[in-house]
């Protein structure tokens, strides 16, 4: 390019040359580039033409749309702006120092086919120029070599512009890979318009706002504290919520199945409560039944004695029982003991068939168990005669007329006994018979007739014994 550049110098100058002081006027610059209507602007400043105002608006309209561009995809790229800023900067002193270099090295051109013109026509003219012409043209030759110079600072300054050209368009280059472009078109192609640039701008300060507030609420200490602890297990989370899932899933279905189950119970309790306002008198019924059953069983707390009805009833024959016992006790006991019934509780059984005996000698009433063995003897002899007395009033007439009396005799005093073999007798004075069963050698005297067991080798024997009667 430099070379060319200087092609083009020197042919201005000859032109210049040839053509004299006017020629410098059909110079002009061009501007470069890919815009509308410029290759009509570089046709003219080849041809020494200057442009149209038209073809300059053109020119500077579309370095707007570039420059507008570039400066709206710099804005919509935060993380490259500063790049893109530089770029920016970088591809502003390009299209300036370029339209300088276009301009120059039109002008050149120009200047060196002028000058290329203008030796040729010196060369011709010194040939047929008298000697008299000559100082004047050397005057003008003077003239033309210093705009030669001129024209040689022009070329070096054009290959000083093309060089900064040169790393003007390397740092573009750098400055649009750095932004993430591979090339400098590229990132004129991403650049962004008016509207949209101010949208990201307002994005931008919108996420610049949020992020103050996020890092405000991360300088909070709960904050602080919420991020020092562990981090999310996002699959943990994943499993626990398909968890969740699942058991809201079956906790529906359990649920449908307890809203049949709740149909169904209010179903059976509204058929319950029908049958319990059906049953309403038979549970009337039931609990007088009841009632009579826990009374007769002794297990009802009206009755306070816990007594059966059973017990109740034979509680009464036993008071008929003792009254006729005690007829004969006190034979018995020479008028100390007189047996009563007694309806008290002893210890954990059942109260009504409880016997007590009272003591003349003392007054005092005092419990069966107390008395000693003769003494129990014949007030259990006293009881069995009495129950006689009962079962013979009670069954219409029939009688009880023979009577077994087995052992008990020999715990009995001899004053004791004869009063015991006395009542003995009077029961026979109302033909009934009483059969003793004893081993006491005394009664044997005292009882005439007498059956006596033998024991023999064989086996026992029973041989009769008459005697005497009864004696006192």
């Amino acid at each position: 390019m430099t070379a060319e550049a200087g092609a083009d110098a020197l042919g201005r100058a000859r032109v210049e040359a040839t053509a004299g002081p006017a020629a410098p006027q059909r110079g002009g610059g061009a501007l470069g580039g890919d815009a509308p209507g410029r290759d009509g602007v570089t046709h003219r400043g080849v041809r020494g033409e200057q442009p149209t105002v038209e073809e300059l608006a053109d020119e500077v309209a579309w370095l707007e749309r570039e420059y507008d561009e570039a400066r709206a995809v710099a804005a919509g790229m935060h993380a490259a702006r500063e790049a893109l800023q530089q770029a920016e900067q970088e591809y502003q002193r390009r299209v300036e120092v370029r339209q300088q270099v276009e301009r120059r090295a039109a002008a050149r051109t120009s200047q060196r086919e002028a000058l290329d013109r203008e030796q040729t026509a010196v060369d011709a003219e010194l040939a047929r120029v008298p000697g008299g012409a000559v100082a004047e043209h050397a005057a003008f030759l003077e003239h033309r070599i210093a705009r030669l110079a001129e024209a040689a600072d022009a070329v070096r300054t054009v290959e000083d512009t093309a060089r900064r050209l040169k790393e003007a368009d390397d740092r573009l280059a750098d400055a649009a890979f750095r932004a993430g472009f591979d090339t400098p078109a590229a990132a004129a192609a991403a650049l962004l318009d008016d509207v949209t640039q101010r949208d990201l701008q307002r994005r931008l300060d919108a996420w610049q706002a949020e992020a103050a507030a996020v890092a405000d609420r991360l300088a909070e200490p709960e904050t602080r504290a919420a991020a020092e602890r562990r981090p999310a297990d996002p699959y943990g989370a994943e499993a626990a919520h398909a968890a969740a899932d699942r058991a809201a899933r079956d906790a529906d279905s359990a649920l449908a199945a307890h809203r049949e189950r709740c149909a169904e119970l209010d179903r059976l309790s509204r058929q319950v409560a029908s049958e319990v306002r059906r049953l309403g008198p038979l549970r009337d019924e039931y609990d007088r039944v009841a009632r009579l059953a826990g009374l007769t069983a002794g297990t009802s707390a009206e009755n306070e004695r816990k007594m059966r009805l059973e017990s109740y009833v034979l509680a009464a024959r036993l008071e008929q029982v003792a009254a006729a016992a005690t007829a004969r006790l006190q034979r018995m006991s020479s008028g100390r003991y007189i047996l009563v019934h007694s309806d008290a509780r002893a210890g954990a059984k059942r109260a009504g068939l409880g016997l007590h005996v009272v003591d003349a000698w003392t007054g005092s009433e005092r419990d069966t168990a107390t008395l000693s063995g003769g003494e129990t003897f014949f007030a259990s002899l006293a009881l069995a005669l009495g129950l006689a007395d009962v079962v013979t009033d009670e069954a219409g007439g029939v009688r009880l007329d023979t009577l077994f009396i087995d052992e008990g005799f020999g715990s009995l005093d001899d004053q004791t006994l004869d009063e015991v073999l006395d009542v003995l007798d009077s029961l026979r004075e109302r033909d009934r018979s009483v059969g003793i069963v004893s081993h006491v050698a005394d009664l044997r005297r005292r009882v005439p007739t007498q059956l006596e067991v033998v024991k023999e080798r064989g086996g026992s024997a029973v041989k009769l014994r008459a005697g005497g009667g009864l004696s006192g």
